[in-house]
């Protein structure tokens, strides 16, 4: 089970820190010293932990603003040398000043204007990242369960090459009931009876044409595999049927969402 409280917990943490991060950089206006590559703050201390976290949220729930959120950040390997067009967040943190390369009178100039404004870009799509987060939940729990459902085909699989030929058609047996259940679910299918199984949710999803009547067949045909391994006890499963349970299983909640 996820915790969606932690993720939007630590979400929350980053965004304000964002503002920390924000009001320290700003502060940096028309003052010389805090202007110097030797001054450091709660922007020079706290950035690179805060951008490691952010580009990984990035990544994850708004993957379309990744490189964007990356390129304000790094600078171009190709460029020539640093001004006005190509100066990043990365140049401020490293010292490099463009006061100190081409207006040395003037401390007031355009890196950090630059920093700030890119910076905001960074912090206004993290922030686009948050309002994001409760639509993309569905996607990063169907990812974990991906993940667990992967696992458990894999022990199915180590039972079978091990002689447990009843044991691995139960629990892939489970896994197919467990992920019809949550199909009917996701096309708002209401289930009347108190204690549904397997044939009953992919009778279910025919009925309200989610599948077709041949991927109902295929279904009936794993089900069938299924109650030979756990409620049949006088005819034992052969190896090569339980195999075709497995891959049945693992293309069905692969391809039937």
């Amino acid at each position: 089970m996820i915790n969606i409280g932690i993720y939007k917990q630590d979400l929350e943490t980053l965004i304000n820190l964002s503002s920390s991060l924000m009001d320290d950089i700003k502060s940096r206006k028309g003052n010389i010293e805090k202007c110097s590559a030797d001054y450091r703050n709660i922007f020079e201390a706290e950035y690179q932990n805060w951008y490691t976290i952010s580009l990984a949220v990035v990544k994850q729930i708004i993957s379309q603003r990744f490189s964007e959120f990356e390129n304000l950040y790094l600078p171009d390997l190709k460029r020539k040398k640093i001004d006005r067009t190509n100066y990043t967040i990365q140049d401020w943190l490293n010292g490099y000043r463009l006061d100190a390369i081409f207006f040395p009178e003037d401390c007031d100039i355009d890196d950090i204007d630059i920093t700030i404004l890119k910076f905001q870009t960074q912090k206004t799509i993290l922030e686009s990242a948050s309002q994001r987060f409760e639509n993309s939940l569905f996607d990063i729990r169907k990812i974990v369960q991906a993940e667990l459902f992967d696992s458990e085909i894999d022990a199915a699989k180590e039972l079978l090459n091990n002689g447990f030929l009843r044991a691995s058609g139960a629990i892939v047996g489970v896994l197919l009931e467990k992920h019809l259940k949550e199909v009917c679910e996701n096309h708002g299918i209401k289930i009347n009876k108190k204690n549904p199984c397997l044939s009953d949710y992919n009778n279910l999803l025919k009925n309200d044409n989610v599948i077709q009547i041949h991927i109902w067949r295929f279904i009936q045909r794993l089900g069938d595999i299924r109650n030979l391994c756990t409620h049949n006890k006088e005819q034992e499963p052969e190896k090569s049927v339980i195999m075709e349970l497995i891959d049945g299983v693992d293309r069905t909640i692969k391809t039937i969402i």
